[in-house]
């Protein structure tokens, strides 16, 4: 039987298929539950979700002033409506619906980083026993944060995607200090917790239009390459970090909702707001269209071998997987259903909101849209089964800190060597990290 979690409780981590929940937030209970095993604890990290919840909020139309428009802007203002005509923007609490990659484990490290407010990161250290401190990074070339994503094979460096660009972070030791681009303002860092010496430096802005919302970020699994899209824009970018340089990729692609490397850097994947994805080989960038009639594409992995991509879809409960047929550079793939019926029989939801796919591929995690009374807001946590087909089942949910939560944003650590590990944002204030331990592990 799938684990449920009593209204009231909070899940602590999973232990072989049982879904352990504590009466409140306990270190304590931690400790006995997954301590021992692991030989640290994963303490929850506390934010201010009010800024996230209200940050995307339209304006009221009685606020806006009319504004005369001069004779001899007339033609700009032409070409910006053919603009939005052909690339439209996309409406941004449409966007809260997306995977914005607004949580992410540095690869290497027991380092998390997740999305705290409109224009700011916090990043905490669970390896750092000495201090329970986090690191709020922030800037004034940082507004509007949408996605983070820490760079492969870099220690500690982390890219986030903001209106105008995108930020690179660094940390900075002694011995250890990173050259920063000219042009980045020194004013620009993140403080160490008290009692660990060195600080977060802004190192660099990749820059792209000023009005240019970065809502997708993806890192090649090397590192060298990064990938960004926006939410407003025409085309998603591929970066050269060391050089500084982006190359548009363009094929009338506009209103990218997300982008996705595959671990082997085979394959790239970028999904629309209206309701199309494309299938790239990075070998020359050439690209095979797909589209579903279950809406728009809001969530997407890959899974350890890059053979296989699993989405979700705005109006479905059912997820899709992409199988493909032949090795790189071949697009031959096929679109397949993977059944979560659950979700609509037992939750009573219009569809999937969110979903993360552990590295192992051994663990899933979803979240839905509405639902009943007695599973709104909860987290479910599938086991998946490749064989080679995608197939999983219903572990049990997760039920996070506080009466009426939801969750906001989740991530797995892709490295972690224990088992899969789990970090979700909760509406109530709390960024919290679930365990998942298997007898495998």
């Amino acid at each position: 039987m799938p684990s449920f979690p009593p209204p009231g409780g909070v899940t602590v981590c999973e232990i072989n298929r049982d879904l352990v929940v504590a009466d409140s937030l306990s270190e304590d209970r931690a400790k006995e539950a997954y301590g021992d095993v692991l030989g640290m604890v994963f303490s929850p990290i506390p934010f201010q979700p009010d800024d996230l919840l209200t940050k995307n909020e339209a304006p009221a139309p009685d606020d806006a002033e009319p504004e005369s428009v001069p004779r001899a802007s007339l033609v700009s203002t032409v070409a910006e409506s053919l603009k939005q005509m052909l690339f439209p923007s996309c409406d941004p609490k449409l966007l809260e619906e997306f995977d914005t990659q607004k949580v992410s484990w540095n690869p290497h490290k027991h380092c998390l980083a997740f999305v705290s407010g409109k224009d700011q990161v916090t990043v905490h250290d669970f390896e750092d026993s000495d201090s329970k401190e986090s690191c709020i990074l922030t800037s004034e070339h940082q507004k509007e944060v949408k996605a983070i994503e820490w760079r492969p094979n870099s220690g500690k460096m982390i890219a986030v995607g903001c209106k105008g660009g995108i930020c690179l972070w660094s940390a900075s030791y002694p011995g250890n200090v990173p050259s920063v681009k000219s042009g980045v303002t020194s004013s620009s860092f993140g403080a160490f917790p008290r009692g660990v010496t060195g600080q977060w430096i802004l190192v660099d802005v990749l820059r792209g239009s000023s009005t240019e919302l970065v809502s997708a970020l993806c890192w090649k699994p090397d590192g060298r390459y990064l990938a960004s899209a926006s939410c407003n824009g025409q085309s998603f970018t591929i970066w050269d970090v060391s050089q500084g340089l982006g190359t548009p990729i363009r094929r009338g692609l506009s209103s990218i909702s997300l982008v996705r490397w595959s671990p082997s850097g085979d394959y790239f994947l970028t999904a629309k707001f209206d309701g199309t994805f494309h299938l790239w080989e990075t070998n020359t960038w050439t690209s095979e269209p797909w589209s579903s009639s279950n809406g728009y594409v809001t969530g997407a992995n890959w899974d350890p071998e890059g053979r296989v991509a699993l989405l979700s879809f705005s109006n479905s409960t059912t997820l899709g997987s992409v199988h493909f047929s032949s090795k790189p550079p071949s697009l031959d793939a096929h679109l397949l259903p993977v059944e979560l019926p659950e979700i609509s029989s037992l939750i009573v939801s219009r569809g999937i909101e969110k979903l993360a796919w552990d590295a192992s591929g051994e663990r899933l995690a979803v979240s839905f849209k509405d639902g009943n009374e007695t599973y709104h807001g909860l987290l479910a946590v599938y086991d998946v089964r490749r064989s080679p087909l995608v197939s999983v089942s219903l572990v049990g949910f997760i039920r996070g800190p506080g009466e009426g939560v939801k969750p906001l944003a989740f991530a797995f650590h892709n490295k972690f060597k224990q088992g899969p590990l789990l970090s979700v944002c909760w509406s109530s204030g709390w960024c919290s990290t679930y365990p998942l331990i298997l007898r495998s592990h």
